[in-house]
């Protein structure tokens, strides 16, 4: 019996969680095993071959240097959990999803920052969130992202006020939205691409569910 890809997904620790099932889901489609990382869910092993650093509540501004004095809802036990676990998948080279808050978090781990609240500074783009694909997403043409995805015009969802400002070490922004706002950001050193979207509601739409397949392929590579 081939042993299937095992792939730790952080996220909230609420009991009900929308996202954790459906990224589930999507990676046992891909034909991989998920295993859910939170501060209530620690996973049995750790041995994991690739992780998926799920959204949420924003980033502690302390993090990035932000505005401490702007109202924002955190999780600091959650930041340092995630924290922990992305300097752990850079240190092995594990291969690193980073959706919304995610991919936010992995930047600011690799020292970049953030725009702490991106609804002042839309114009061509809807402030309000939604779960169906109604924004739209440029990729650059030669991006990893873009030939994983099969296409550089995405329809994507979005549910985010916050948005990657300046790319950490190593990373750099490869998709922007009308605003010409980041929406995602990879690496030509590590195995790491960050979406501000959430594909996991989206993976009945294959550009979507090509991210999941990329994660579990690149164990096999």
């Amino acid at each position: 019996m081939v042993n299937k890809t095992r792939i730790g997904v952080t996220g909230n620790a609420k009991r009900w969680s929308p996202s954790w099932y459906c990224t589930a889901l999507a990676l046992q489609l891909a034909g991989a095993s998920a295993h859910r990382i939170s501060t209530r869910h620690t996973p049995k092993h750790d041995n994991f071959d690739a992780l998926i650093i799920g959204g949420g509540d924003d980033i502690s501004p302390e993090h990035y240097q932000g505005d401490m004095q702007q109202p924002v809802t955190l999780d600091t036990e959650r930041d340092q959990l995630e924290i922990e676990c992305i300097e752990k998948a850079l240190n092995q080279r594990l291969p690193l999803l980073g959706i919304c808050r995610g991919a936010q978090l992995i930047n600011v781990v690799l020292g970049g920052n953030l725009h702490q609240d991106i609804r002042p500074i839309r114009q061509l783009t809807y402030n309000r969130p939604g779960l169906l694909a109604t924004k739209q997403v440029r990729l650059a043409a030669e991006s990893t992202l873009a030939a994983i995805c099969g296409k550089t015009r995405l329809r994507v969802n979005s549910l985010h006020h916050q948005a990657v400002k300046n790319p950490g070490a190593e990373l750099k922004i490869v998709g922007w939205d009308l605003d010409n706002i980041s929406q995602a950001i990879e690496s030509d050193k590590y195995p790491i691409i960050g979406v501000q979207w959430h594909p996991e509601y989206l993976f009945y739409l294959p550009a979507q569910f090509a991210l999941f397949r990329w994660l579990v392929k690149q164990q096999q590579a």
